[in-house]
């Protein structure tokens, strides 16, 4: 599975939503998706740090980061390496 499917799925599972709902690489999150606010985010950056072993600090998370699935994949991308 590629990394975006991976994010894709995490999303799904993180806000139930099931596969009706597309989420395309430019599908929006914040303002977009009415399952996805403050509380959202939170679930979603520990989904992260489980699912990919990774450590988010703080001040590295940034609005943008969940503009799209897209920019989420490039953040979550981004602290693989």
């Amino acid at each position: 599975m590629d990394r975006l499917a991976e994010i894709q799925a995490l999303l799904r599972r993180s806000l139930l939503i099931d596969d009706s709902v597309a989420l395309d690489a430019e599908t929006e999150l914040l303002g977009g998706l009415p399952e996805f606010d403050s509380m959202a985010v939170v679930a979603i950056l520990e989904d992260i740090e489980k699912q990919f072993g990774v450590l988010i600090p703080d001040d590295e998370i940034e609005g943008e980061a969940f503009a799209t699935v897209g920019s989420l994949h490039d953040f979550v991308v981004a602290r693989l390496r």
